[in-house]
């Protein structure tokens, strides 16, 4: 039997093959692999988690995006509809102090012009006593009087007539 190079190479790797088994390597590298099988498994499983978890949070915080931004339209809502409530009232106060100023206004028209009236009439009667005393002082005779007088009073009655009109 010739013995080569190739035979000592099977020997040799047989007898790797039994000390391997011997010390049971397959079985450590079987267990190792299933560990990090298991370790990967759980690792996974743990990633899947998270995931969840993570959908479950960014589900959260869109319903509060979400939540928030109807919101923000609702103060927005509101504050346009005070805002423009606030200038509907500044707007009725403004009407308001216009129309009292304007009434108190032609409440002192009236006032000055009733005023004026009373001025005129007893400028008018003063007038007329002055001339009547005049006339008195000046007078020829009696019917001459009594036609001045008449005259002058129908022109102080016309006279308060325009002034009143």
């Amino acid at each position: 039997m010739i013995v080569n190079a190739t035979f000592w190479v099977a020997i040799s790797f047989l007898i790797f093959l039994c000390i391997l088994i011997y010390f049971k390597i397959p079985q450590k590298i079987l267990n190792s692999l299933e560990e990090n099988i298991s370790n990967i498994k759980k690792q996974i499983i743990e990633a899947e988690k998270l995931k969840d978890e993570a959908k479950n949070i960014l589900i959260e915080n869109e319903k509060k995006i979400s939540s928030s931004k109807a919101k923000v339209k609702l103060m927005i809502n509101n504050a346009n509809e005070q805002a423009e409530k606030e200038i509907i009232k500044t707007n009725e106060e403004f009407h308001n102090l216009m129309e009292r100023r304007r009434k108190g206004a032609e409440e002192r028209i009236r006032q000055l012009k009733n005023q004026s009236i009373k001025d005129i009439k007893n400028a008018s009667v003063l007038i007329a006593i002055e001339s009547v005393e005049k006339l008195l002082q000046n007078s020829i005779d009696k019917s001459k009087l009594d036609k001045i007088f008449n005259a002058s009073i129908e022109e102080t009655k016309l006279a308060l007539k325009k002034k009143s009109s």
